[in-house]
């Protein structure tokens, strides 16, 4: 299959990324093998370290210091010599344009490769530097939908069934349709009218969702209708004549793909005017415990999980189990683990798998390996041939609730596990009090 070199300018749902995008700088000559010392292998991690996402990147610094000093110990070995590994963090701040000028800073900088992952604010705006600069790229953490049709400049899922593969990016998550069903599990364990309320900002992912949830929910013949009113604007305070909607509509379920502070504050007015209903499940806000602890009691609010403790999953970098990761990071830190820990790792492991499969670190050659890559990650397998859009891999998904913790005040236990059996499930949904 022929693979398109060249940048491609996002359209249709993503066109907000796009616009952002159009004044950054283009970095014209590639970059890849570019290292100051030609000893090293330069890798740079784009994350959102501050701002409205920072619950994404909250693991992203004891991750990157732990798997430096794993490769300080244990350097790449490329035909028949060692490599040592140099890892450069840079913060997003959350917006595109932070993203994209993250990007820019390490390919200046001369990195080897780019990681990047949350939303996509993220990891569109890296993807698209390294298209320009021809330098890998691998990204994580954003639905397979917003981050494919952004790249590739598709307005529907159907149109990438079109596209070639391009050179330089490739991403691993799960998809609409997954999400679709997971939250579908969640609420037939509970009694409702079937009626959902949709809570979407106009940025790409609240686009993509709200675009593609309707028909999805539809497809499924299980009855749940979905009641959009508006896309807000990102950053909004009053809600008020969409609380309304729902409650003229007679919404028991409400779904949506919210930043953590703008879902605090529609939470918060809800309450208020006396709007509560049977079932919430919302991404983004809610599946991190930085973003549960802005609410007096977030027992039974359901969210996607993408990586739990429990799954059965071990990394082919290091050897550790799932448990043995989130066991890591909250000794280390303090914190409780997020479904953002595995991924951050994982992003790490399709680099090295990529590389020892090509046997060189070569930035095409990386590039070539990763397409044909599959693996058995910490999270989940990965299979960078299957799809289901061009560049992209599906990794497992279930549903969680959030209930009282032990060593946490809180803990997300998975609750829906049909999409994944192997996850084993934790509890039963118990309906919001």
């Amino acid at each position: 299959m022929n693979r398109t070199h060249g940048r491609v300018v996002a359209l249709g749902v993503v066109a907000a990324v796009a616009v952002v995008l159009t004044g950054c700088q283009s970095l014209d000559a590639p970059q890849s093998g570019a290292s100051d010392d030609p000893g090293t292998f330069t890798v740079g991690f784009v994350t959102p370290l501050t701002g409205a996402l920072a619950a994404f990147g909250e693991p992203d610094r004891w991750v990157v210091d732990e798997l430096q000093s794993w490769f300080d110990e244990h350097p790449l070995e490329v035909g028949g010599d060692e490599v040592a590994v140099d890892i450069r963090l840079e913060d997003s701040g959350s917006t595109a344009d932070g993203a994209s000028q993250a990007a820019q800073k390490l390919l200046a900088a001369g990195a080897d490769v780019l990681l990047a992952h949350a939303t996509p604010e993220t990891t569109v705006p890296v993807s698209l530097q390294c298209i320009d600069a021809g330098v890998p790229c691998i990204t994580a953490d954003t639905p397979l939908e917003p981050w494919a049709l952004s790249v590739h400049g598709a307005s529907s899922p159907a149109e990438l069934a079109d596209k070639e593969p391009l050179a330089w990016v490739h991403h691993f998550f799960w998809g609409l349709g997954d999400i679709a069903t997971v939250y579908q599990d969640i609420w037939t364990q509970v009694d409702t009218n079937k009626k959902v309320a949709g809570l979407f900002p106009n940025d790409p992912d609240g686009q993509a969702w709200s675009g593609a949830l309707p028909g999805i929910f539809e497809g499924s013949g299980n009855g749940y209708t979905l009641d959009v009113p508006t896309l807000y604007d990102p950053g909004t305070t009053d809600f008020t004549s969409i609380i309304n909607t729902f409650k003229a509509n007679g919404d028991e379920i409400l779904t949506g793909v919210v930043p953590p502070p703008d879902f605090a504050a529609f939470w918060q007015q809800a309450q208020q005017q006396g709007w509560t209903p049977k079932v919430v499940s919302m991404a983004k806000a809610i599946e991190f415990p930085a973003a549960i602890a802005a609410f007096d009691d977030p027992i039974g609010f359901t969210t996607e999980v993408w990586w739990t403790p429990t799954a059965p999953f071990s990394s082919s970098l290091t050897g550790q189990s799932a448990g043995d990761l989130a066991s890591a990071y909250e000794d280390a830190t303090g914190k409780q683990w997020t479904v953002a820990l595995g991924f951050s790792h994982a992003l790490f492991e399709v680099l090295v798998a990529a590389i020892d499969s090509a046997g060189s670190t070569n930035g095409a050659d990386i590039d070539t390996a990763v397409g044909a890559l599959a693996i058995d990650s910490i999270v989940g397998p990965l299979d960078f041939t299957a799809g289901p859009y061009p560049n992209t891999a599906a990794s497992p998904l279930v549903g969680g609730q959030w209930v009282e913790g032990d060593r946490f005040p809180y803990d997300l236990v998975v609750v829906a596990n049909s999409t994944a059996p192997e996850i084993p499930l934790g509890g039963q949904v118990q309906p919001l009090q």
